[in-house]
């Protein structure tokens, strides 16, 4: 059985709308499953500069699917282990939650593989 990683990461800018308002954080952090393929998540880990606690949120299809919070200067790494299949077609997003006029920058990275 043939696997490629597919990779979602970077270091990105953002301003909370509030911890009830996730919003997307960058075209970048999107995938779309090809047709053909399915895709499974083996891995998180995102890293938060700011000075209050932000939400990082796994949307599937444009529903929340996985919240992964990390606290004011911190952390996380969260190994998935494939959790769950993702079929073709399946859109996957990381969007933020942050307080409201919070401003900082997170870190993520969001390991994927294609089968």
């Amino acid at each position: 059985m043939h696997s490629t990683p597919r990779f979602r990461q970077g270091v990105f800018t953002f301003e909370g709308k509030g911890l009830d308002r996730p919003a997307p954080l960058d075209p970048a952090l999107s995938y779309v499953v090809p047709d053909g393929f399915t895709a499974q998540a083996v891995y998180f880990r995102g890293g938060n500069a700011a000075p209050e606690l932000v939400t990082f949120v796994l949307m599937r299809d444009g529903s929340p699917m996985r919240y992964f919070p990390i606290g004011a200067k911190g952390d996380v790494h969260v190994p998935l282990r494939v959790v769950e299949d993702l079929t073709a077609g399946t859109a996957v997003d990381l969007w933020l939650a942050a307080p409201a006029g919070l401003a900082g920058t997170v870190v993520v990275d969001l390991g994927l593989v294609e089968i």
